[in-house]
């Protein structure tokens, strides 16, 4: 019998919760909750979650802290965080401080529970697959330890960053479109106010470039989406 993924819910909001929880559960999910960001850490590292829905306002800390918090125990572990705010900034700031993904309140629960499939479905690889690993100008990209390598200094790559390089490699030179992306990488449609790919492409130049607002290998086809140039 194969072991139901266990998604952890750190939220102060009960109907969030037990809404999340009754969708989550009805899906095959076994699931685990916390209302406050400290509590939520201590039960990340006794119930060992697949993954993490955290929401941005708590009542004793912010999402940014806690999830900063939850990378020191877990590199790998994927965080999508909930978030009220529309703004770019806090989207981004929560990509910088580890998540690896976030939706904005209010959600469709069939939205994020088609992300954590999808999620799942991507990290489902076999475990003997060779090591990836391929330049890109002077950096160095690992696929296989989520990390990106420039001289001495090294940074670590999330799930989707890796995910999104991925399939840009995989056609490199050609136009990728968003709309692809967001369909093979997140396992949703797009729409005109859904920002994900570009966020992801700020936060991938400023690891890969040396000018990160005049990027060199991470390319916009306007109107269209991206490609990579190595």
């Amino acid at each position: 019998m194969v072991a139901r993924k266990k998604i952890l819910i750190i939220e102060d909001e009960p109907h969030i919760v037990l809404g999340l929880t009754d969708a989550l559960e009805f899906e095959g999910f076994s699931v685990a909750s916390a209302s406050k960001g400290k509590d939520g850490v201590l039960l990340a590292r006794q119930e060992k979650p697949d993954a993490i829905l955290l929401d941005l306002m708590l009542p004793d800390t912010n999402g940014f802290k806690v999830c900063e918090d939850l990378r020191r125990w877990d590199a790998f572990v994927p965080i999508i965080m909930l978030t009220a705010r529309g703004q770019e900034i806090d989207k981004i700031r929560g990509l910088d401080a580890g998540a690896d993904d976030y939706v904005t309140k209010p959600f469709s629960v069939g939205e994020l529970i088609a992300r954590l499939r999808a999620l799942f479905r991507r990290a489902a690889r076999p475990a003997e697959a060779p090591v990836e690993v391929f330049t890109v100008g002077n950096v160095q990209i690992n696929m296989t330890a989520h990390t990106v390598s420039r001289g001495s200094r090294s940074d670590q790559l999330s799930f989707y960053e890796v995910e999104l390089l991925r399939l840009l490699h995989e056609r490199v030179g050609q136009p990728v479109s968003r709309e692809e992306i967001l369909q093979k990488i997140w396992g949703i449609e797009a729409g005109p106010s859904n920002r994900t790919v570009d966020n992801f492409i700020v936060k991938l130049r400023k690891k890969i470039e040396r000018s990160p607002d005049k990027p060199e290998h991470i390319l916009t086809v306007y109107g269209f989406g991206y490609k990579l140039a190595p």
